[in-house]
């Protein structure tokens, strides 16, 4: 993962993190318990006191230390012949207060990683550290139970109970601790401020909203003032319009609380929406690691690329290329074509290049002195209000082109595309190292 990034903090205007705690329904569903069983729920550690104020407006130099480590893990599901190789060799160092996603198709591991974290799962092999402290080591034989482990989940239904009001569903973990009642009330009424549902403490469950149970279970998850929050698919349960408000509102009550939060989805838009860091994976494999944005624009591999949003790609061969620092050629069917290379792309390596339909200017007269200029008819032209979404073939291949509104297409015409070197990223053709394609859908 490289050196820990090092940060500038504004120590007079920091925002105090809310610590961690246990979800009160995650262990019974890991552990498929007896509906009518009762889960223990232990006080975690509480969090590091808040270092001394640094003078008014006073700079420091901190390191980001990583909250949660996770290396070389390992897990198995099934026996025998029916066994399934779910995660190979996961390492990740997720750094303290960030936003951190795991985004992924179906059974590509994020789930089983998360749930592994929580304890809810049991590793076959590798090493998981939160604040610090080991939870699970294969080689040590240290495994920390999950109402141990200084965690809060919410999970895809979020386990409202119905018989009880919004201030005993989040005071439940606290209750069942036998915490004295006034500082029950308390810690429950701050937590409901922070989740903007102060007011609603003595609403009955069910007469909340999708958004309103949402935050309850965030409460919930926040009361026993945890290290780390897990979000796993939290927002699917909601309709696209308060999927779009609720992920505002996420990153929002994260930033608020500057608590460690892993967030797992299956939703590109969402994670590039409310991350800092995005660990993309496939098959089992972590196959890329990065800022959304850098994942976006500079992505170094072809799966990352076709994953995170539409993509043109062209296959080529490379033909000139030194080290990362300058565009590379690449020959390709519709000639030779300049383009950004990954890195550890070399000369004479099967390789496409990248490039997104909205990084593709269209021309009805053909530019002078540009390169990668190709030629085309457009096929059809779908008015999307802020754009055209147009499909332009170019010799045997089609390019997906999305231009302004005021820049009117139609099929039939002739037109010209520039595919600026900048916005061509030239990858890897075999993206499937590591790999299991079998395991796609576990």
């Amino acid at each position: 993962m490289g050196g820990r990034p090092i940060y500038l903090r504004l120590r007079s205007g920091r925002l105090d993190g809310v610590a961690a705690g246990h979800h009160g329904g995650g262990g019974a569903q890991a552990r498929s318990q007896d509906r009518h069983s009762r889960i223990d729920h232990t006080r975690v550690q509480p969090a590091p006191p808040r270092p001394a104020a640094a003078p008014e407006g006073e700079y420091e130099m901190a390191e980001k230390k990583d909250m949660v480590q996770i290396v070389a893990l390992e897990k198995y599901f099934g026996e025998d012949k029916e066994r399934v190789h779910v995660l190979k060799g996961i390492s990740l160092n997720i750094p303290e207060g960030s936003l951190y996603t795991f985004l992924g198709p179906s059974g590509c591991g994020k789930t089983t990683t998360l749930r592994c974290v929580a304890g809810l799962e049991r590793p076959d092999g590798g090493k998981i550290s939160i604040g610090g402290q080991t939870v699970y080591a294969s080689g040590e034989r240290v495994y920390v139970p999950t109402n141990k482990r200084p965690i809060g989940m919410v999970f895809q239904s979020y386990a409202i109970w119905p018989h009880m009001t919004v201030a005993e569903n989040v005071a439940y973990p606290l209750t069942i601790q036998r915490r004295p009642k006034d500082e029950i009330k308390k810690k429950v009424g701050d937590v409901l401020k922070i989740v903007g549902l102060d007011g609603l403490e003595d609403r009955p469950a069910p007469k909340l909203s999708g958004g309103q149970q949402q935050r309850v279970a965030f409460a919930r998850a926040l009361v026993n003032e945890p290290k780390v929050m897990l979000l796993d698919e939290p927002l699917s349960n909601l309709d696209a319009k308060l999927r779009v408000q609720m992920r505002s509102e996420i990153k929002a009550l994260q930033r608020r609380t500057n608590i460690t939060t892993i967030f797992v989805t299956h939703d590109q838009s969402e994670a590039l929406a409310i991350s800092d860091q995005i660990a993309v994976m496939h098959g089992g494999v972590l196959i890329e690691v990065g800022a959304p944005q850098q994942l976006y624009t500079r992505p170094k591999r072809r799966f990352t690329a076709t994953f995170l949003g539409l993509t043109n790609l062209i296959d080529g061969k490379v033909i000139d290329v030194d080290g990362d620092s300058r565009p590379g050629k690449m020959q390709t069917n519709k000639g030779i074509l300049s383009f950004i290379p990954a890195p550890g792309l070399k000369k004479d390596q099967a390789a496409v290049i990248s490039i997104r339909p909205e990084n593709i200017p269209l021309h009805k007269d053909k530019p002078q002195g540009l390169e990668n200029v190709l030629e085309g008819t457009v096929k059809e032209a779908v008015f999307m209000g802020d754009a055209y979404q147009c499909k332009v073939a170019v010799g045997d291949d089609l390019l997906a082109v999305h231009t302004h509104p005021f820049n009117a297409v139609s099929p039939g015409d002739r037109v010209y595309l520039h595919l600026d070197p900048a916005s061509c990223n030239g990858l890897p053709a075999d993206d499937k190292e590591g790999i299991d394609e079998s395991m796609m859908g576990v």
